[in-house]
């Protein structure tokens, strides 16, 4: 299935007769772009209702312009491709500010003979407007496919709909920090704008990551493989979400003068528990090599929650960085009066200039992909580190790798 030539238009030849600047079409579609959940929600869409084609689109009252693109049956757009606004429901739905949902076009008796189902040759059809906090339209949440679907039921307009949410959320806070990364001219409006930006990101996304966690529990459950595996990897999504939002808020906390929180006890199963999230990212990195040598004898006094934390944090960080040939290496065993836990990764070394950077907050180098991370997760690593009063060292070399290692007092 194709979308006819003289309705598609790439966004470089969209030409000056769109009512939208080329540039804010382009930093909105990049904004999209840097919500890392929009592909899962696409897929989950697609597989929940059967439907071939989802997008998130841009809508105005002059354009048209697709964001982000799951598409299964050809249609025929990618994020910058745009379309005759006015040959599209989106226009309408934008209008009214309300859901639009059809079963079978042919058959419906208030869109069979409607102009946008006959132009694209489409039965089934989504479109649930995304609505930013502060009440701006940004565009539409759409699935279509050229068969008819069952849509209009209110478990799948309910998931739309939460979609919907969660993306207008996320798209404010990459709005927020796109700002604030255009405004830092000095470190005191960095602080002032990045606690905004904390702030922000902890309060609001916790509600709207509630109802998408709810979706992915409700579709692991179902006996349908491809429909639980969705669920599964949308489950994740929400996971690392959630860490993202638990690391903002421990940063607020340690400027706020109180430091990382730890609860100190005596711990008889740390090697369970670092294994525990071994196993997740493997399982979130099915590709990757993990290699794990525990020899660990207990009880060590620590806050085993936070050693998992800061575990994590590493592990994540070496499989994001790491040369994806090489394996990944966590070690950890104890000395008398000491705990060591050490993550090593192969790949190209760290600068030395960046060493000592690389722990403080919000930093990444200038050459980092955009969407991957706020650059807290090396700098709670650190602030977990020093609250159990031990210390996190760097070493880096083409030959040896990258290795972070913690050596902390284990109360033994």
């Amino acid at each position: 299935m194709a979308v006819p030539g003289a309705l598609f238009l790439p966004a470089d030849a969209a030409g000056p007769a769109l009512a939208d600047g080329a540039e804010s079409i382009a930093r909105d579609i990049a904004s999209i772009a840097r919500i890392s959940a929009v592909p899962s929600l696409l897929r989950v869409i697609c597989q929940h209702t059967g439907m071939g084609f989802a997008a998130v689109a841009r809508v105005t009252d002059g354009t048209w312009t697709a964001c982000a693109v799951e598409d299964s049956i050809g249609f025929g757009l990618q994020p910058g491709g745009q379309l005759d606004v006015h040959t599209t429901l989106c226009k309408e739905s934008r209008a009214v500010r309300r859901p639009i949902v059809i079963d079978h076009a042919s058959r419906d008796p208030v869109y069979r003979a409607h102009h946008t189902p006959r132009i694209y040759r489409i039965e089934s059809y989504v479109s649930v407007p995304i609505v930013m906090p502060d009440g701006s339209y940004f565009g539409n949440l759409c699935a279509i496919d050229p068969r008819p679907a069952r849509v209009a039921d209110n478990g799948a307009l309910a998931m739309f709909t939460a979609f919907a949410e969660l993306i207008a959320q996320q798209l404010q806070q990459v709005r927020l920090q796109q700002a604030t990364e255009a405004q830092l001219l000095d470190a005191r409006a960095a602080a002032d704008l990045r606690e905004q930006f904390v702030a922000v990101l902890g309060h609001d996304l916790r509600n709207p990551l509630n109802s998408v966690g709810a979706t992915a529990e409700l579709l692991a459950r179902r006996a349908e493989p491809d429909l639980a595996a969705t669920g599964e990897r949308l489950r994740a999504t929400v996971r690392r979400m959630a860490a993202l939002i638990e690391d903002v808020m421990d940063f607020t906390r340690s400027r706020l003068g109180s430091g990382i929180g730890i609860a100190p006890a005596p711990t008889e199963d740390l090697a369970e528990a670092l294994l525990d999230v071994v196993a997740e990212l493997r399982d979130s990195h099915p590709q990757r090599q993990v290699e794990v040598r525990l020899a660990l004898a207990g009880p060590i006094v620590c806050d085993r929650g936070r050693l998992q934390q800061l575990l994590s944090n590493l592990l994540g960080n070496a499989l994001a960085h790491g040369a994806p040939d090489r394996p990944v290496r966590v070690e950890g065993w104890t000395e008398p009066g000491l705990l060591v836990l050490a993550v090593t990764n192969g790949g190209e070394p760290i600068p030395p200039e960046h060493a000592q950077k690389i722990f403080e907050p919000y930093w990444r180098p200038a050459h980092s992909t955009p969407g991957g991370g706020l650059g807290l997760g090396l700098h709670i690593c650190a602030q977990i580190v020093k609250a159990h009063g031990g210390t996190l060292t760097v070493k880096s070399s083409r030959e040896n790798g990258t290795r972070f290692e913690a050596r902390l007092p284990s109360g033994a």
